[in-house]
């Protein structure tokens, strides 16, 4: 494999959560397959748990990752063609793309939308110019429309915690007081869409997402009719997707209590605003598998850089 950048680019995605269980039990077992090689981690945008569980993921290969926050430690980076760099911007992509990859073995990056421009953050500038410029592999931390390492560790945690052969998964929108990207809610809806599980969407009119996403999965305006029967119940904020990056309306009948939850286990990828997203009594019962989830983040960051280094 030479790139993860979208839920795309898993093949065939129940061999890659089996996958991903069996380094589970044994993570330090493909040490020599990262020896000498250099993960680079580039973040335009604050990070926890994808910084420290892809960082734990390398090591665990063997590699030596290096971190830069681009956003603070680097030159103002250009990435228009033609421009005439008289403003704030020192270095083109053109040459850092290709200066990192010469210091490192594998790119990731993480970089978030404007959510003022739906056509330039949809072009997701950041992370095709990289594409384009850099000559090593390059891993999706999180662009303006996806976070396809949350979505594979969100399916390794569902297949771990299901006990039926179809479970029904909700993914419900919840209040929170930002406007708040698509990229988790879409790469959730394209995961699921590979599983074999009831999928529905939950959210307040005016909140729909992508069509091109969601396609012909159903969505809910009305929340307890979407929770009915529900096995897992992921909650996530996002903006308006049609009247693009905007706050319609904070609905705070949709943040997710325990009495809504029923026998559904919780989900979500944290960081999470409590008692505005979620209350206490959910994150803090045997219901929530938001831990279980932040922990899987290394194991799906792991599989993802095996595969690459397999590849090479």
């Amino acid at each position: 494999m030479k790139k993860y950048t979208h839920i795309n680019d898993i093949d065939h995605l129940p061999s890659w959560i089996k996958e991903a269980k069996a380094l589970k039990k044994n993570p330090l077992q493909n040490q020599e397959l990262g020896k000498n090689k250099t993960l680079g981690l580039l973040f335009f945008n604050s990070s926890l748990r994808t910084r420290l569980s892809t960082q734990k993921a390398a090591l665990n290969l063997g590699m030596n990752p290096i971190v830069m926050n681009i956003s603070e430690d680097a030159w103002g980076i250009e990435f228009g063609d033609k421009t005439v760099m008289n403003g704030s911007t020192a270095e083109h992509i053109k040459e850092a793309a290709a200066v990192v990859s010469q210091y490192c073995d594998v790119i990731a990056v993480r970089a978030f939308p404007s959510l003022t421009d739906k056509e330039k953050d949809e072009s997701e500038q950041v992370l095709t110019a990289f594409l384009k410029y850099a000559t090593v592999p390059l891993i999706n931390m999180e662009s303006a429309t996806g976070h396809p390492l949350q979505g594979l560790t969100d399916a390794i945690t569902i297949s771990e915690n299901t006990t039926k052969k179809r479970p029904k998964v909700v993914l419900s929108w919840a209040p929170h007081v930002k406007a708040l990207p698509h990229a988790v809610g879409n790469s959730f809806i394209q995961t699921m869409q590979k599983m074999d599980v009831d999928f529905v969407i939950a959210n307040p009119k005016g909140y729909d997402l992508n069509p091109d996403i969601t396609k012909n999965t159903p969505i809910y305006h009305n929340q307890k009719e979407a929770f009915k029967d529900a096995d897992f119940v992921y909650a996530k904020n996002w903006s308006s997707y049609e009247d693009y990056g905007k706050i319609i309306k904070t609905d705070t009948n949709w943040m997710i209590r325990k009495e809504k939850l029923g026998k559904a286990k919780f989900m979500h990828c944290l960081p999470v605003r409590r008692n505005v997203v979620v209350e206490d009594a959910v994150l803090e019962s045997d219901h929530s598998l938001v831990i279980e989830q932040a922990n899987n983040r290394t194991f799906a960051a792991q599989l993802v850089l095996k595969k690459i280094l397999e590849n090479d």
